[in-house]
């Protein structure tokens, strides 16, 4: 079983979404799906809460249990574990890091996102685990992505060559329990998740 956290020290920046979103590619994809939610707020928890499917597995717990949990799931035939870990908190995030096989930094293509990226790089590296950077909420008109890849290059740490546009359909599809795939199959969202677990699995060799 492999392992993906998806990690922000700062809040906002689309963890659950990507988490969320990531678990229904995935398991469209073949894969058994254990999406772990660590943050206290419990985004991805209410999620799975709303979901008329039984899929995927969602359990809400703490970050020192991670280790059990993750034994749990693998034991309960799961082939993908993704981790929707809380802000703020450095133990939590350095715990989800450590478990990860990959991890997957959300980031807004915004000044105060780019300023805030540090202190989940010192995480990543803390821990040694790979990362990738994802940028999320993209306007549709402009080039600020590309200016967003020149500020946060100095980290070392790669971009996606996909990201996440500012769509009204990821807010829709969580409100009702779903992902875009499944709320809107062929809209743009849906493409981009696509398009993003792909690259992703391709990186995991899953």
């Amino acid at each position: 079983m492999k392992t993906v956290a998806i990690l922000s020290r700062k809040g906002g920046t689309g963890k659950t979404t990507i988490a969320t979103n990531l678990a229904i590619a995935a398991e469209k994809a073949g894969h058994t799906i254990a999406l772990i939610d660590l943050d206290p707020q419990t985004s991805a928890a209410k999620w799975g809460d709303n979901r008329k499917e039984d899929t995927p597995a969602v359990i809400s717990t703490h970050s020192e249990r991670l280790p059990k949990i993750l034994q749990l799931a693998a034991e309960n035939g799961a082939t993908l574990a993704i981790l929707d870990t809380a802000p703020h908190t450095e133990a939590s995030a350095l715990d989800a890091a450590r478990a990860a096989d990959m991890a997957v930094i959300p980031c807004k293509p915004a000044l105060i996102d780019l300023q805030a990226i540090g202190s989940t790089i010192d995480v990543i590296r803390l821990a040694k685990v790979p990362a990738r950077i994802v940028f999320n909420s993209i306007p549709s008109r402009g080039d600020l992505t590309k200016q967003a890849e020149e500020a946060v290059s100095i980290y070392n740490v790669p971009c996606a060559p996909c990201g996440f546009g500012h769509r009204i359909a990821f807010v829709h599809a969580y409100n009702a329990g779903l992902t875009v795939q499944e709320f809107e199959p062929s809209g743009k969202a849906s493409g981009e998740v696509k398009a993003f677990y792909t690259y992703l699995a391709s990186e995991l060799d899953v």
